[in-house]
């Protein structure tokens, strides 16, 4: 969403659960949909868990379907996503995507852009889960370092990109929360 900070750290978060049960994945879960690598180059070097996947085409009908993923974070995940909801954002809308996204070490997103509609519309929230001090994050221009233990919103629709130039990976959660006035014309609810 086109916010007027380039990112806005809503403070701190109790991550550790979700974290837990991340760690807790075996490795093939990173591997099991790998749509999001297949349909944006930038994502080539990253790995998903995806819990929430928003089919958007045709816009602005939208259709948010449960993935592989939900049935093994979603216990601890949506207490987290409800707790940063409730804390910064009107109630009645919903979470149109969920993802625990992996930048492998050494790895990078190249600078882009969220154009799509449905970016335009959700606001879009980073919960660090693993990084390390070789990561760093831009947007537009500026150089960010995202804490494990915060939550941030960033704009999406500004130029952004990540690079890990560390030993370990770097993971993030991930979720889109749109407000009920922003609403697409929904479909299903997964």
């Amino acid at each position: 969403m086109d916010i007027p900070q380039r990112v806005l750290c809503h403070g701190k978060v109790d991550a550790a659960p979700l974290a837990a049960a991340i760690a807790a994945q075996d490795d093939s879960a990173w591997f099991e949909d790998q749509q999001r690598q297949k349909d944006y180059e930038v994502h080539r070097l990253t790995q998903s868990i995806v819990l929430l996947f928003a089919e958007v085409d045709p816009w602005p009908r939208i259709d948010v379907r449960r993935e592989a993923g939900w049935n093994r974070l979603a216990d601890v995940a949506v207490p987290l996503m409800d707790q940063i909801i409730a804390r910064w954002y009107p109630p009645g809308g919903r979470i149109i995507r969920a993802v625990a996204a992996k930048l492998v070490a050494g790895g990078k997103i190249d600078p882009h852009r969220d154009a799509h509609p449905s970016f335009a519309v959700g606001h879009r929230i980073h919960v660090p889960i693993t990084t390390n001090e070789r990561v760093r994050f831009t947007v537009d221009g500026r150089p960010f370092k995202f804490e494990v233990g915060q939550a941030y919103e960033i704009n999406n629709r500004l130029m952004h990109s990540v690079i890990n130039k560390g030993a370990n990976d770097r993971i993030h959660f991930i979720f889109d929360y749109v407000p009920a006035d922003k609403e697409p014309v929904p479909t299903t609810q997964g």
